[in-house]
């Protein structure tokens, strides 16, 4: 049981340096509860990281494919504290493999496609690396009630990974990656070399409050079943939610300063969201 302990342990130092809204957020769940939260974490940053940071990203994500298959055959594919806190929590809640799978799919896309055409290829995107979160967590945050907030969870992964978008086009574009829809920026008549000249003028401004909007739209949906959750779970998500909703303004505050500033919602903003729930 140490072991076990000890790899919720690490889950817990990984979301608490990648993530401080998400570790906000959910540490006012029970402690079980909390520590999956780590472990389902873990796992997406992982991928996550594979993608983003490997040196051979592509055999890499593979690798880790066969590893999270042979977790679901029963075996710990090697002793990475990841697999030992997972184990944990799937022993302790009915989670569904779906989703993880649907992640790894996911964050698959990231290597081979850099562009998106239109609103819908980029939400098919954050429904499969962020939409599929909200599902992995169901189980854990609500167990009783998973079938009915399914589409509640898709909408809030929806208007998470939008504001992700619209907060690293800076990031992404040194990667060359633009999540921005080129038919967006055709009817704004915003240019990819406008972009890569990290040009924010007022048709900047209405492609990035069109994708704004979108967002806005699925916290609003996702919101509406807030009081399906228990009580242990509601204000942790509602929570998550109004602080990721909160970069949105952050980002108008600061002029929409997204190519080389790093937009974020401050510890005090943090604390005042959370006095108002």
């Amino acid at each position: 049981m140490d072991n076990v302990n000890q790899a919720y342990k690490q889950c817990e130092e990984v979301i608490k340096v990648h993530s401080k809204s998400f570790y906000k957020a959910f540490s006012l769940l029970p402690p079980l509860k909390k520590k999956a939260v780590w472990a389902v974490y873990t796992f997406c940053r992982t991928v996550d990281d594979i993608v983003d940071e490997g040196t051979n990203p592509q055999e890499e994500l593979q690798l880790f494919e066969e590893k999270f298959y042979y977790f679901l055959k029963g075996s710990n594919p090697d002793d990475h504290f990841l697999w030992i806190a997972l184990r944990d929590t799937f022993q302790r809640y009915e989670m569904d493999s779906i989703p993880f799978q649907e992640m790894i799919e996911g964050q698959r896309m990231d290597l081979t496609k850099k562009r998106y055409q239109d609103l819908g290829e980029v939400l098919n995107y954050s429904y499969h690396v962020a939409s599929t979160v909200g599902l992995m967590l169901l189980p854990i945050l609500a167990p009783s009630k998973a079938k009915q907030l399914r589409h509640s969870a898709i909408s809030l992964g929806i208007a998470m990974q939008l504001t992700n978008i619209l907060r690293d086009i800076g990031e992404d574009l040194e990667r060359d990656r633009i999540y921005l829809p080129s038919e967006t920026m055709e009817r704004f008549q915003y240019t990819e070399e406008d972009l890569k000249n990290c040009e924010i003028s007022d048709k900047f401004i209405s492609v990035w409050e069109s994708l704004a909007f979108e967002a806005e739209a699925y916290y609003e949906e996702a919101m509406d079943d807030l009081d399906l959750y228990p009580l242990h779970s509601r204000r942790p998500v509602k929570a998550a939610a109004l602080f990721y909703k909160a970069i949105l303004n952050t980002v108008r505050a600061n002029h929409y300063a997204v190519f080389n500033h790093r937009n974020y919602v401050t510890s005090e903003e943090k604390q005042l969201i959370m006095a108002k729930m």
